[in-house]
C-alpha cells in the first residue's frame, strides 16, 4: 500500500494500455466501509495499483478484499476494443492503413490511421464492411504466444510504433475466431454480436497521411460480461 493505493494478490481491475482506460470500481475490505476506486496503473514490476478516493484505514495488510469493477462502464470499453479490432483489421487487409493512434472511451471511440486519402464512399465501405463481420457472431478468444513467435509473425501487429505487452516473455493474443487475431492487452467481449451497430460519426485530417475517425455504437446492450 502507498498513500492511497493499493495492491492485492489478484485483481480483476484492467489497469489501462493500448488505448482503453483503466477499470474503476469498488474494494471492499473486510466489513469495512466500500472504498470507491477512481483508478488503476501497472508499475514497471507489473505491480497493479488500485488508486481510491478517499484515505484507506490503516492495517490493511493481509485482510481479505472483495473488488468490484464498474460493470456499465467496463461493457461499453470491451464493445469499442472489439469493434476496433474489426475496422483496424479490415482498414490494414483492404486499404493499407496501420494505426497511429487510438483513444477508446465509453460515448465514442477514435481511431488513427496512416491512410492517403479518407472519403465519405470509403468511410461508408468501413462502416458496412465492420457491420458485415460483427452480425456473424464470431466468438472472441484470448490466449498467449511467446515473443519469439511473435516478433515472427508480422500478421498479429496492427501499429507501427507501439510496442506489444510481453509479461514473462509471452505476449497477449486476441482472436475473433474465423477473421482475425492481434496482439492485445485489452478487455473485449464473447463475440462479436454483442458489440452493437457501428458507425463512423465524424473524421479529421491529422497530417498529409494520418486521418483520425470517431465512432460510435448504438445502444444495443451485450449479452456477457465480456473477457
Amino acid at each position: 500500500m502507498s498513500e492511497r493505493a493499493l495492491a492485492f494478490d489478484r485483481t480483476c481491475f484492467y489497469p489501462g494500455g493500448g488505448g482503453q482506460p483503466a477499470d474503476d470500481g469498488t474494494v471492499r475490505i473486510g466489513d469495512d466501509e466500500p472504498l470507491a476506486i477512481v483508478s488503476t496503473h501497472a508499475d514497471a514490476d507489473e505491480i497493479v495499483w488500485h488508486v481510491t478516493q478517499s484515505s484507506p484505514p490503516a492495517d490493511l495488510l493481509g485482510r481479505p478484499a472483495k473488488l468490484i469493477v464498474n460493470k456499465a462502464r467496463r461493457l461499453a470499453l470491451t464493445r469499442y476494443h472489439t469493434v476496433l479490432h474489426v475496422l483496424n483489421t479490415i482498414a490494414l487487409r483492404d486499404y493499407g492503413g496501420w494505426i497511429t493512434g487510438v483513444q477508446i472511451g465509453v460515448d465514442q471511440s477514435r481511431i488513427d490511421f496512416k491512410l492517403d486519402a479518407l472519403s465519405a464512399a470509403l468511410c461508408a465501405e468501413l462502416e458496412g464492411k465492420v457491420n458485415a463481420v460483427v452480425a456473424r457472431d464470431h466468438a472472441v478468444t484470448a490466449y498467449y504466444v511467446s515473443e519469439e513467435e511473435f516478433r515472427a509473425r508480422d500478421d498479429l501487429r496492427r501499429t507501427l510504433g507501439a510496442k506489444p505487452p510481453v509479461s514473462n516473455g509471452r505476449v497477449r493474443v486476441v482472436e475473433i475466431e474465423g477473421f482475425d487475431a492481434q496482439a492485445c492487452g485489452g478487455t473485449h467481449v464473447e463475440t462479436t454480436s454483442q458489440v452493437g451497430r457501428f458507425a463512423i460519426v465524424r473524421t479529421e485530417n491529422k497530417g498529409r497521411i494520418n486521418k483520425r475517425l470517431y465512432v460510435r455504437l448504438d445502444d444495443t446492450r451485450p449479452r456477457a460480461e465480456g473477457r
